[in-house]
């Protein structure tokens, strides 16, 4: 894929957070929510909507192709992508039919990304030893490729049973149904994805976005190395943000929500408070929180396209904690005012540096 601004893609990702209690958004409401949400984004031109699969009492997400399928009757031009599945918890024969049921419902614009997950409570509850964390997904993005490249399949791993020339139907309308990678920053991923010339989503939470430079140049160079067409790499950033007309109303809005979500988590973890501070130096223009006014946030995804040349940007708008209209304006602020400011000032980039 080239680098001109036709190339670039804009989307929206979700974990469809809510708080299933007596004051909160229900998980039944926070599906339905999304429903709306990706027809509103359809309407504003985005290009995709991305919903990734958790297993968590605070998340609605754990059948992102159920919901997606939803969607899929509802749209017909955004494409529809998990963000991530979980790969190493599930199966990928069944995850690939899935999608290619999606496909089928969609007209071709099902995505599977792939990927670890950033949360561990999947593998307890399909019965999967975290001890193997990392060779389950090896062999299982080694099945799921497999699959979605032959209608017949002969396959043998560790942890689970073999197939011998078995077919996997329904197919997918695209051939191959496309697969990408899930990264929050591993340079393992990165060298992987890159061996097999699969798009790759990098999720930057925290930090500096251009620090994720080198993981983008190790990226290139093994797909290099392994014979594939730079031209043809697709790579994707998912972070989080909050647009309204005002800025500092959209940082003021947004900081109790984040606050109390990253601290909770970080209370799990075992991580250092999230503080205001932190908070303000994430949305500053070098940080990695997208929280502004239309044209501020334009200008935060032009410099992370000057950084890391990126084709797919994925702003992450959800947070049960703000009321679903908030989530709407930023998803229409997003399609109406941020996408055109980056096009034509990438296009203006294109220009100067083809005279």
């Amino acid at each position: 894929m080239n680098q001109s601004s036709e190339s670039m893609e804009f989307g929206l990702s979700t974990f469809l957070e809510s708080k299933p209690t007596a004051n909160g958004v229900s998980h039944a409401e926070r599906i339905r929510q999304a429903v709306e949400e990706a027809e509103l984004a359809e309407q504003v031109g985005l290009d995709v909507y991305a919903i990734g699969e958790h297993h968590r009492e605070d998340y609605a997400s754990s059948a992102p192709a159920t919901i997606l399928a939803a969607i899929a009757s509802k749209t017909n031009k955004i494409r529809l992508s998990s963000a991530v599945s979980v790969l190493s918890s599930d199966d990928p024969v069944r995850l690939y039919q899935n999608f290619a049921t999606l496909d089928a419902l969609s007209s071709g614009r099902a995505e599977i990304m792939a990927g670890r997950g950033s949360f561990i409570e999947s593998f307890p509850l399909f019965g999967y030893d975290l001890e193997d964390y990392n060779e389950l997904f090896d062999e299982k993005l080694d099945l799921l490729l497999q699959v979605s490249a032959s209608e017949k399949v002969t396959w043998r791993g560790k942890h689970r049973p073999a197939i011998h020339d078995l077919g996997v139907y329904p197919r997918a309308v695209q051939e191959p149904l496309p697969v990408w990678i899930g990264t929050g920053g591993n340079v393992n991923s990165a060298i992987r994805a890159g061996v097999l010339g699969l798009p790759i989503c990098f999720a930057i939470i925290g930090g500096s976005p251009a620090q994720f430079a080198p993981l983008v140049q190790v990226y290139k160079e093994a797909a290099l190395q392994a014979g594939h067409d730079l031209n043809q790499l697709q790579i994707a950033v998912h972070s989080h943000g909050l647009i309204k007309e005002d800025g500092e109303q959209a940082a003021n809005m947004q900081f109790p929500a984040v606050v109390d979500q990253i601290n909770k988590i970080g209370r799990e973890r075992g991580f250092s408070e999230y503080t205001r501070r932190s908070f303000d130096q994430a949305r500053s223009l070098n940080g990695a929180l997208y929280t502004g006014d239309p044209e501020y946030v334009a200008e935060k995804i032009i410099l992370l396209r000057k950084n890391l040349g990126l084709t797919r940007f994925l702003l992450h708008v959800d947070n049960s904690m703000l009321a679903h209209r908030e989530l709407l304006e930023t998803i229409e602020l997003f399609g109406t005012r941020v996408v055109p400011i980056v096009k034509k000032e990438l296009a203006r980039i294109q220009s100067s540096s083809n005279k």
